[in-house]
């Protein structure tokens, strides 16, 4: 595989929006701007695409029950989702230079948490969500899924519009065996070839630690060459401790890595370029300053 022109992606909604001063709660989440502040949630966007973005995403990752329960949910999903889109839509149509909005499809029953995926639902659930989204994105992002199930669920559900499919898996922070792994414990490999067979135009690897993103970005770029597939490979971690298998998204504001300013995660990110990601940005508590650097110094 050759090496593919960089694409900056954004970094972190609800960490920024909370450093702005802007509406956020347990369990809401970043989906609590959406109708408190819905300007504050178009600034940061703004603030990324400032920043060297050129890929921003919807703030619909809390648009799901386990965030807002299941009964404003149920009433207002669709039109939480709508207003999600929007606003990213208005930032990336202000930019001076092409900017493409992703419509964030989330883990439905709640990050890290494999276990609770309910196959029955994911019709319910994820209807809304695209339904809000789809006058408003340029493609469809099902991002920190745990295990390859919830990400064939997703993709049976897009409907055919044409637009690309990416799909950006959360891996587990402590492996013991060195064999990279979703938090399902599926093998990296395993999740790669079924990537292929759902024709996503690209794989990436996010809301994990970066230590260990590098390992399944070889894992990746060898199953595809094995393959003969083209699919681009990107990458976008977070800033927090190591998550173990019991952590769950809403258990309480997890502390920042000093490590990771931005000096320190542009080594990362540099790393990941030289395996061969193209499609690079951050997670939780990677933000704008982050983006700015990588754009400066990557580009």
């Amino acid at each position: 595989m050759g090496k593919r022109p960089l694409i900056f992606l954004d970094g972190g909604m609800g960490r920024e929006l909370q450093r702005r001063g802007a509406p956020f709660r347990q369990p809401e989440w970043s989906a609590l701007a959406l109708t408190e502040a819905p300007e504050q949630v178009e600034a940061v966007h703004a603030a990324y695409i400032a920043a060297g973005s050129q890929v921003i995403t919807s703030n619909s990752y809390a648009v799901v029950p386990f965030h807002i329960g299941e009964q404003r949910f149920a009433v207002e999903g669709r039109a939480l989702a709508e207003q999600a889109g929007r606003l990213a839509r208005n930032a990336a149509d202000r930019a001076t230079s092409l900017v493409r909005v992703a419509g964030s499809l989330p883990p439905l029953f709640g990050s890290y948490r494999p276990d609770l995926f309910q196959p029955e639902r994911v019709t319910e659930l994820l209807t809304p969500l695209i339904d809000g989204l789809a006058p408003h994105v340029d493609l469809w992002l099902a991002e920190t899924q745990s295990a390859i199930a919830e990400a064939r669920a997703i993709r049976a559900h897009l409907p055919e519009d044409g637009k690309p499919f990416w799909l950006s898996f959360t891996l587990r922070d402590e492996d013991t065996d060195e064999i990279p792994r979703l938090r399902s414990g599926e093998p990296v490999a395993e999740a790669a070839r079924a990537a292929a067979e759902l024709g996503v135009e690209v794989l990436l690897f996010n809301c994990s630690q970066p230590e260990v993103i590098g390992g399944a970005i070889d894992v990746a770029r060898e199953t595809f060459a094995s393959l003969g597939a083209e699919i681009a490979i990107g990458a976008y971690a977070n800033a927090f401790p190591p998550q173990p298998e019991e952590a769950t998204a809403n258990d309480g504001l997890d502390p920042l890595r000093e490590d990771l300013d931005p000096p320190g995660y542009l080594r990362w990110v540099a790393d990941w370029r030289a395996r061969g990601a193209s499609h690079l940005g951050g997670c939780c508590g990677i933000g704008p300053e982050h983006i700015s650097v990588l754009a400066q110094r990557l580009s």
